[in-house]
Parts: C-alpha cells; structure tokens; sequence
C-alpha cells in the first residue's frame, strides 16, 4: 500500500477510500442495485426538471392578468370580499405580482359591467322559456330586492335592486317576460298589484289590431310561506306551554318547601293547582293544533293519503275541517291565508293541465294512479319495493285495457307531474345566495347582481334531479359556451347574433 502510495502520488488513506468505494461498487453490481450511470442520468434528469420549474416559475411572474381577472370575479360572485380575494391570490401568486384591493376592486367592476350588458341579451333569448315564476322580496338593509326563479330549472331570471316594493316596481319585473302565463309568491300587496298592472298591461297591447289577445297571468298563493307561518305559530304554542309546565313544576317545589318548614301551604297549593290546570290546558291545545297543522300540510301537498291527487273540493275540506282547532289570535294570519282560493289554486291548474292532456277520464285516473305507483316503489326498498312492481304491473294492465296507447298518455301526464310547482321555495334557494353576501358587505349594487346572476346560471348543479346540468342549459337556452368566464368575455352583439342565428326564440 505504501509503494502503491508513493507510485500514485496520494495518500494511504486515500487510496483505503479508493479500495472501500471499489468494493461497494462491485458488491452493488453483483447485487443488482442501481448502477453508477443510472443514478448519474437520475441526477441530470432531476437537473433537467429542477431547470424547468424555475423556468416555469420566472414566467409565472410574467403572466398576464387573465387569470388573477377570473379568480376575483369568480370570487366576488360567489361572495367573498375584495379582502380575502387579495389574501387569496396573495397565496398562489408570487410576491411582487400580487395586485393591490384597490387593482381587484377595479377587475370586479368591469366583471360587473359586462355582466349587466350581457344580461340584456341573456333575458331576452330567455323569454320565449320562462312560464312560470316564483317571485319573492329579499332585504338588503332595509332596501329590497326583487328576486324571480324560474322553479324547473332554477334559473335566476331577476334581481332588481329596488327602489321600493311596490306593485309598480313588481310590474316592471313581470312585464319583461311575456310568455309568462303563471306566478307563485306569497300574499303580498305589492306582488298581487304587480300582477294586475301586468295584466292590464297586457289587455291594453292585446287591443292592438292584428294581435292576439295576450292569456292574463295567474297567481297562486305559496305554500312555502304558508306552511312557515303555521310552523312559526305552532312552535310559539309549544314553547307556551312549556314555559307553563316549567312554572307549574317552580309552583309544586314551592309547596314541598313551605311542607318542609311546617309552614301553611294551602296558599302555595291553590297557586299550583291553577298552574297545573293552565298547564295542561295549553298543552292540550298545542296538542291539537299540532295534529291540525299535520292535517293541513296534508292537504297542502298533491296526493292524499290514500295515494290520489287532490281535488280543490276535498283538500279545502280538509283543510276547513283542521282549521277548527286553530283558535285564538295568534292563528288569525294562517286562517286568513287558508281561506284564501288562491292558495289551493295550484291544484285546480293541475287538473286543467291534465284536463287538457288526458280527456278521457278513466284514463287519465289511471295513469295517475300509475304514475304515484312508480315513484313510491323507486323510493322504497326491500320487501316492499317487489310489492310495489306487482301493483305497477297490474296497474300497467289496466291501462292497457283502457287504450292500446296509454303509454303517450303516460308521459304527457308525467311530464306534467314532475313540472308540477305549488312553493315557491326554489327563490328561496337563491335568497341564500345573497344572504352569503350579505353576511359580508354593507351593500350590493345592481352590477354585483348582475354578475351573481350570470355565473349561477351558467354554475353546474353538483347534487338533486338536475345534477350535472346548468341552470340555462335546464332552462332551454343554447349558449355558445356555458363557461361563465368565458361567456362574460363576449361581445353582447356578437352574442345576440349568434342566438338570433340559432333560432333560440323559435
């Protein structure tokens, strides 16, 4: 080792270091591990990538604004606030390329901008789509919105940012669409006067020669709210009689004291007989108006409870029938609102649709009683499910019996049944979208609404029947693009051109 030393020019304990990586090599080259070529191309390929992230990384600096654009907008209409849309953007995008609240709110407002001019064109290829609409008021610090959904496809079709609620300002928002031929809202006065005005709007152009007379617009009252109300009234009643089961409870502890001490408690006891007596009394009544208010959203629904659709005549029955037991003060709104015809008048424009579809009678009976059959055995499982195929087979006969082609009568009566609308809680769905915004900022201008309203029509539904479909497409309008993004980057006459040439309207 030492002459071996002195022949190389190195060091003995070089040359051991020498000797010990010789042996490891071999021993790695009999043991069939990685090869010294194949670390040495891992560590130029590694070299390679590390080069191109950096690479990546230096142009991430140079991009345009297209992007950081998106992600405000998408942000602010979903409604974060221009804060957090900074702290964001502060967390994906280098230091020096982060812009500034003041930049953001800037990209925000011209978002809104084009919103508002594409929503122009947007309702107007919606209009020939829209029959239906549930209409409902939403306050944004003391000032109101008026807010329409279209109930098949959740399409928000208006956001009004006031001035007032008054039956003018609901005319305006009525008046736009013109094929409209039925609203539910609730018994407000400004709604109910909106769809007058609209009406005699409509009288007044159906005067013109050469036009047809307009079909005046029909308003049935929401059952969403109606059964909010009698929920709001019964729970009061409860937690009424709670309280007087807890002070009832307070009054025999006073008594068991005063028996501890030796002292009279005849006094005492009186004073809890008569909680006792109010106690019971008041739970008795919650008691029945409970049952009462099980009854009446029976009747508020479409199917009875021996599985036939209601009729005007037997769900107002029933309803008269439960109102009995709604007594006092307190129940005089949901009374008011019950007696109202048009709170059952979904049920009489089912039956003319239906009418209209099946005339023959017994069929029509039929493919109903069909129809109800095949929903509750898709919905039931088991045992009872295989019951439920027999009495749909069975059923299935009868039809048949009744006309060789039932099976057209059965999708027309189908489609009328899963269209069917009587709340209007699918507004209500898209209150709570302002309300997120409203947890956040002060105020919302006309522009941010605009904006909200193009991107959650074009917002692929994630869960229910219309999953994996955009409020627009569910509606029936053909865009060139459902990207909501792309889609606020177009020309509104370029747009219009398009749907014009794609026959939306027809």
């Amino acid at each position: 080792m030492s002459r071996r030393a002195q022949q190389s020019g190195y060091s003995r304990t070089t040359l051991y270091h020498h000797a010990q990586r010789v042996v490891q090599a071999v021993f790695n080259e009999q043991a069939g591990g990685i090869s010294y070529e194949t670390l040495w191309e891992e560590n130029e390929r590694l070299r390679a990538d590390n080069a191109a992230l950096w690479q990546a990384w230096s142009e991430a600096e140079e991009l345009s604004e297209a992007k950081p654009r998106e992600f405000a907008s998408t942000s602010c209409a979903m409604g974060l606030s221009l804060t957090q849309i900074v702290r964001l953007l502060a967390i994906v995008l280098p230091s020096g390329a982060v812009p500034s609240r003041a930049t953001v709110g800037r990209w925000v407002q011209q978002a809104e901008k084009q919103a508002s001019r594409l929503l122009a064109v947007l309702d107007w290829a919606c209009q020939v789509w829209v029959l239906r609409l549930c209409l409902d008021e939403i306050f944004f610090h003391r000032e109101p919105i008026l807010m329409a959904v279209e109930p098949a496809s959740m399409a928000w079709v208006a956001g009004q940012r006031g001035p007032d609620r008054t039956g003018d300002s609901w005319a305006e928002v009525i008046t736009r669409w013109p094929c409209l031929d039925h609203v539910l809202a609730d018994g407000g006065k400004g709604l109910e006067r909106g769809v007058k005005v609209a009406n005699d709007a409509r009288q007044a152009q159906g005067q013109a020669p050469a036009l047809p007379p307009p079909s005046p617009i029909t308003m049935s009252l929401d059952v969403f709210h109606t059964q909010r109300e009698l929920e709001r009234v019964l729970h009061r009643q409860w937690s009424q009689a709670e309280r007087q089961l807890e002070a009832a409870s307070e009054a025999d502890a006073k008594v068991d004291y005063y028996k501890q001490r030796g002292r009279d408690a005849r006094g005492v006891a009186g004073e809890s007989w008569r909680a006792w007596r109010k106690a019971e009394r008041l739970f008795d009544e919650a008691v029945q108006a409970d049952a009462a208010a099980a009854q009446i959203k029976a009747a508020l629904s479409w199917w009875a409870p021996d599985g036939t659709l209601w009729t005007r005549d037997s769900a107002q029955a029933h309803v008269r029938q439960a109102s009995e037991h709604l007594r006092g003060q307190p129940w005089n709104k949901v009374r008011r609102v019950l007696s109202d015809e048009r709170t059952l008048s979904h049920l009489d424009r089912l039956h003319e649709q239906l009418t209209d579809a099946v005339p023959q009678p017994l069929l029509r009976e039929a493919v109903i009683r069909l129809w109800s059959l095949s929903e509750a055995m898709q919905q039931a499982e088991g045992d009872h499910r295989i019951r439920l195929l027999h009495v749909v087979v069975l059923q299935q006969v009868v039809c048949q019996g009744l006309c060789a082609q039932w099976d057209a009568a059965y999708e027309r009566v189908a489609t009328l049944l899963q269209g069917a609308v009587r709340a209007s809680s699918a507004v209500e769905c898209v209150n709570s979208v302002v309300r997120m915004h409203q947890g956040r900022h002060r105020y919302i201008s006309q522009g941010m609404l605009d904006l909200k309203r193009v991107y959650w029509n074009c917002r692929t539904l994630r869960e229910g029947k219309r999953k994996g479909h955009c409020p627009y497409a569910l509606l029936g309008v053909t865009l060139p693009t459902y990207d909501w993004w792309q889609l606020l980057q177009m020309n509104p006459d370029k747009l219009k051109q398009q749907l014009s040439t794609q026959n939306v309207r027809a």
